[in-house]
């Protein structure tokens, strides 16, 4: 049984089949949300950062909104697999004092996750690193999105979930694009267009705000105000509106790569819960994505890959077993990919899109 499905469009086929795997194949790298569902990707971006970029000569633009977005924190790192290591340990041992956290604890063990991550200077190796240009997404909340939690924040949101069953287009209305991106990054186009976009210049003193903003799922754990560069506000996460990221927006004279949980993609965090328009199969001229067999994900324990229902339906105990179960088992995608860029044929086993 295969761990790693590659599916390739048309455009990166051809680039593959012409110049093979190699550091500067790529022009970008997306990094969707998902909360623990991350765990199953860890090995595998450790064979990307540290064998498939490691000898990269040109800028790669890194899209990320939530946990995706912290993921790309550590690839930016002088030493990525240490801190992929810390971040990872200490993911799996997060520990919370009841069996219902409250929104404060939940966010008092995101910051310890994202200063463990990070370390002593890991904000300036993400604004400053010489060739990851990161791209930060968050949600800026407005009208009624735009309060702290409480009532109105509760209508806000049931209302942009509305608007959204009708139509993505009046999302808007409810929630502007920031994108905290590194100073060489060039808005990314026609990708990030609409929503009312707005670049922010990362810069040491915003990335560790930007990056819990990224990720401040609203009522899980406190969003952040008033980010330096960008002015006030309440920030949320990005996956709000990019979840998975609308790909067939993706810039087309590019090749992209998507390492993702499986095959399928949502664009917006509430068309989750649409079935016309959640768990769509991916196609697009100019990505690459890498992503567990059906097969593979059928196997793991409780027939799928962790996620943030865990927290409330397996004790924490066995929640830890089981995700430690699931990132043992992850180190088989990571080899077959690391056998795939390796290997005489760069689209053995490919699925074209």
């Amino acid at each position: 049984m295969k761990a790693l499905e590659l599916r390739v469009g048309a455009k990166a086929a051809k680039r593959l089949e012409k110049e093979g795997w190699h550091a500067d194949l790529i022009d970008g790298l997306i990094g969707a949300s998902g909360g623990p569902k991350w765990l199953i990707l860890g090995r595998l971006d450790r064979v990307v950062i540290s064998e498939l970029l490691s000898e990269r000569s040109r800028p790669l633009d890194a899209i990320g909104s939530s946990i995706g977005s912290w993921r790309h924190a550590a690839m930016a790192q002088p030493d990525p697999i240490q801190a992929y290591d810390r971040f990872e340990q200490a993911y799996l041992t997060q520990h919370y004092a009841s069996a219902k956290p409250t929104v404060p604890e939940i966010t008092e063990v995101a910051l310890w996750l994202m200063r463990t991550l990070l370390g002593e200077e890991g904000e300036r190796h993400v604004a400053e690193h010489s060739w990851l240009r990161s791209h930060i997404v968050t949600a800026r909340g407005r009208g009624l999105n735009g309060r702290k939690p409480g009532k109105r924040l509760i209508a806000g949101m049931g209302m942009a979930a509305l608007g959204n069953a009708i139509s993505r287009g009046t999302l808007p209305a409810s929630f502007q694009r920031v994108v905290f991106a590194s100073s060489s990054a060039e808005p990314l186009t026609p990708l990030f267009d609409g929503f009312g976009t707005q670049y922010i210049d990362l810069a040491e003193s915003n990335v560790f705000n930007a990056l819990m903003a990224s990720g401040a799922i609203p009522y899980v754990f406190d969003g952040v105000y008033d980010i330096e560069g960008a002015g006030k506000g309440a920030f949320w996460d990005g996956g709000i509106i990019d979840y998975h990221f609308d790909l067939k927006r993706l810039p087309v004279d590019q090749v992209w790569l998507y390492p993702h949980f499986n095959s399928r993609t949502t664009v917006g965090w509430f068309d989750k819960f649409l079935p016309w328009r959640a768990d769509q199969q991916v196609s697009a001229d100019q990505l690459i994505m890498i992503c567990p067999t059906d097969e593979f994900l059928a196997q793991l324990p409780f027939g799928k890959i962790p996620d943030r229902r865990d927290f409330g339906k397996i004790p924490e105990r066995v929640r830890e077993t089981y995700w430690r179960h699931c990132v043992k088992e992850s180190q088989r995608l990571a080899d077959e990919f690391h056998e795939l860029i390796n290997g005489a044929d760069p689209l053995a086993g490919a699925i074209r899109l």
